[in-house]
Formats: C-alpha cells, structure tokens, sequence
C-alpha cells in the first residue's frame, strides 16, 4: 500500500523582501498621532459596518437578502413540531387523542 499513498504537500511561506516594517510602524505612529492633534479626522467606528462585511464575504447571505426571503420565525417551527408531534402519535398508537 506504500506505493499509493500521496505525501503531503509543502505548505506555502511566503517573506516579503522589500517591506520596511519600521517605515509602516512610524508612518501608523505619525497617523496616530495627527489624529491626537486635530490635524486629521478621527476614525469612524460602527458596528454595522462590520456587520455589512460578514454578509458581503459569503455567497449564500447575499442571495438571500437580495431576495427578501426571511427564515422560518420560532413560531412556525413551534407549531410545525407540534403537528408532527400529532402525527407521530396516530402512527403510534393508531387514533387522534393525546
């Protein structure tokens, strides 16, 4: 069975070699620190925007809202299960009383 197993491939490590990681560090320090000054707007947070992201990365999410279409509401699951609960009972025992 040795003849037919496959190996693993390498795993893929990539270095960049022309990144100045101290240039970026004091261009974030300086960004920072002309937010602290005023001479730069502060930066904008909002839960929303975050949550527009995770539903623009999968397909699935898009299609859906795109549609309009909402999930089942726990209410008619609720009284789904109650029904073939119903059901399930007759096939027991054989009459529709509980």
């Amino acid at each position: 069975m040795g003849m037919f197993s496959m190996g693993k491939p390498r795993s893929f490590h990539h270095e960049y070699i022309y990144v100045d990681e101290r240039k970026e560090k004091l261009q974030k320090i300086e960004e920072s620190a002309k937010r602290d000054l005023g001479m730069l707007p502060p930066k904008e947070f909002s839960p929303e925007d975050i949550r527009g992201k995770f539903v623009e990365g999968t397909t699935y999410l898009k299609r859906r809202k795109e549609s309009g279409r909402k999930p089942l509401a726990y209410g008619t699951l609720f009284i789904a299960i109650i029904v073939l609960l119903f059901i399930l009972n007759y096939l027991v025992t054989g009459e529709f009383s509980f």
